[in-house]
C-alpha cells in the first residue's frame, strides 16, 4: 500500500515521500524543484510500471499471438483508456504520440496538408510555445496558408478584441494554448472555441501547460484536437497525446507510413488500420505508454483539482511576496485564479542565467532563458526571463526559501546589479 492510498485529505508530504528524486541533496542542500513547466518528476509507482512492464511483460503489442504480447498489448490499451477517461475522450479518439510537438506536426501535416489553401487563414496567438508557431509556418510554406498572430494584452491577457477582429478573417484554423508556460495565463479555451467554430474554424489546443494541472474534458471544450504531453505530468519523457473528433481522424491521411498502420499492402496501393491505429506506424513507446497509464492513475488518485487548488496557493504565495521587491519585475496576470502554477520574473538589473545558476548552488533548480517562446520575449522585451514553477509535491516552505534565496543573488550582484 501507497502512502498516498492511506490519506484521506490532501497531503503534500504523502505526496513527496513517493518521489524518491525529492531526497536528494544538491551542492550540499536539499533540492527544491521548481522546473515543473519543463519537466516534472516521477513517483516511484510509475517508475515501478516502467520497470515491472520490462521486467514481466515485454514485447511488441498488435502483432503477436503468445501470452507475453497479448499481456503487453492490454496493458498499452489500458493506457490509452485511462489517458482518454482522464480528459473526457474515448480511446478510440486518442493517438499516443512523443509529445506535444509530435501531436501538432502530426495535425498540421495530416490535416492542415490537405484541407488549406493559398490564401487561407491560420489565427495563432503571440503567446504560443514554438511547438504551436513552427508547424503552422513550415505548413503556411507548403499550402500558401497565411499566419495571422492575436497579441496579448499588458497584464498578459489574451486581446479578445483583436481575437474576435481575427475570425473576422474568416480562418480555416484556430491554434492556441490553453496555459501560457511563461504568463501562467489560463485561456478561456470554451469561449474561444466556441466563437472560432462559430467563424468556420477547426481548433486547436497546445494542453502541455493545461492538462498536467487542472480538469480538462475535450467535450466540454468543444475542440477539435487537443494536444499535451505525458513528460509533464508525472510520465516518463517520449510519450504524449492528440485527442481528435473521431470524423477527422478518420478523413485524416496518416502522418507517417509503415508497419501497423496498415490494412491491407499491394504493389500499387494500401489501405489504413482502423483509428487510431493508423496513425501509429511501427512499434510504438509501449513502456512509457504504460506508465503514462500509471501516471494517470496516480493524478486521479491524488484528485487533479485539488492539484489545482494546492498550485494556486503557491503561486499566491510567491506572487506576494515578490510584489513589494523594487528590483523585480513579474510577467502575467496577478490573480492566480486566473493562471497556473508558475510565475515567471526578472531582476531589473541581473540576467535571469545568472539568476538560475546562484540558485543552483542552494539547490533550487528553475528555468531561466525564452522557454522557446520567443514572441513573447519580444512583446516583454526581453532576452529571457527566470521562471518557478509548481507541482504537486511542492510545499510553501520551498516557495518562502526560493523566495529567501534571491537574496543572494542581490548579495553577488546589489540591489540594482551593481557589484
Amino acid at each position: 500500500m501507497t502512502s498516498l492510498q492511506v490519506e484521506t485529505t490532501y497531503n503534500v508530504e504523502a505526496i513527496r515521500a513517493d518521489f524518491p528524486i525529492l531526497q536528494r541533496r544538491i551542492n550540499g542542500h536539499s533540492l527544491i524543484y521548481l522546473d515543473n513547466a519543463a519537466t516534472s518528476q516521477k513517483p516511484r509507482q510509475v517508475i515501478d510500471a516502467l520497470v515491472h512492464y520490462y521486467e514481466y511483460t515485454n514485447a511488441n503489442v498488435h502483432r503477436g499471438l503468445h501470452t507475453l504480447a497479448e499481456e503487453a498489448t492490454v496493458a498499452y490499451e489500458a493506457a490509452r483508456a485511462k489517458v482518454a477517461r482522464f480528459i473526457g475522450a474515448e480511446p478510440e479518439c486518442v493517438v499516443f504520440t512523443r509529445n506535444t510537438t509530435e501531436a501538432i506536426n502530426l495535425v498540421a501535416y495530416a490535416w492542415g496538408l490537405a484541407n488549406l489553401k493559398p490564401g487561407d487563414q491560420i489565427v495563432l496567438s503571440e503567446m504560443e510555445h514554438h511547438s504551436n508557431i513552427v508547424p503552422w509556418q513550415l505548413i503556411a510554406r507548403l499550402t500558401g496558408a497565411q499566419l495571422h498572430y492575436v497579441p496579448f494584452t499588458p497584464e498578459g491577457e489574451l486581446d479578445t478584441e483583436a481575437f474576435e477582429e481575427a475570425l473576422r478573417r474568416e480562418p480555416k484554423l484556430v491554434a492556441i494554448t490553453h496555459v501560457s508556460n511563461v504568463l501562467g495565463t489560463i485561456n478561456p479555451v470554451e469561449e474561444l472555441t466556441r466563437e472560432a467554430q462559430e467563424a468556420g474554424a477547426k481548433v486547436l489546443i497546445d494542453g502541455a501547460q493545461a492538462a498536467p494541472h487542472k480538469p480538462v474534458d475535450v467535450t466540454q471544450i468543444g475542440c477539435d484536437f487537443y494536444a499535451f504531453s505525458g513528460h509533464k505530468m508525472l510520465a516518463p519523457t517520449g510519450i504524449g497525446a492528440l485527442y481528435a473528433r473521431r470524423e477527422l481522424l478518420e478523413q485524416m491521411e496518416p502522418f507517417m507510413g509503415g508497419g501497423s498502420m496498415i490494412r491491407r499492402v499491394t504493389h500499387e496501393y494500401s489501405t489504413w488500420a482502423d483509428i487510431p491505429t493508423k496513425f501509429e506506424a511501427g512499434t510504438p513507446n509501449i513502456a512509457d505508454g504504460v506508465a503514462f497509464g500509471a501516471a494517470v492513475d496516480y493524478l486521479q488518485q491524488v484528485g487533479i483539482q485539488a492539484i489545482q487548488q494546492h498550485e494556486q496557493q503557491l503561486t499566491a504565495e510567491l506572487l506576494h511576496l515578490l510584489e513589494d521587491e523594487e528590483d523585480i519585475v513579474i510577467y502575467g496576470p496577478r490573480d492566480p485564479k486566473r493562471r497556473c502554477g508558475l510565475v515567471s520574473f526578472n531582476f531589473k538589473h541581473v540576467h535571469p542565467h545568472d539568476v538560475a545558476q546562484i540558485l543552483d548552488k542552494y539547490g533550487i533548480a528553475i528555468r531561466a532563458g525564452h522557454h522557446c517562446c520567443q514572441l513573447i520575449m519580444r512583446r516583454l522585451d526581453v532576452t529571457a526571463t527566470a521562471r518557478a514553477s509548481f507541482y504537486l509535491y511542492n510545499t510553501i516552505e520551498e516557495v518562502r526559501a526560493f523566495w529567501k534565496a534571491l537574496r543572494e543573488v542581490r548579495k553577488v550582484f546589489g540591489k540594482y546589479g551593481g557589484r
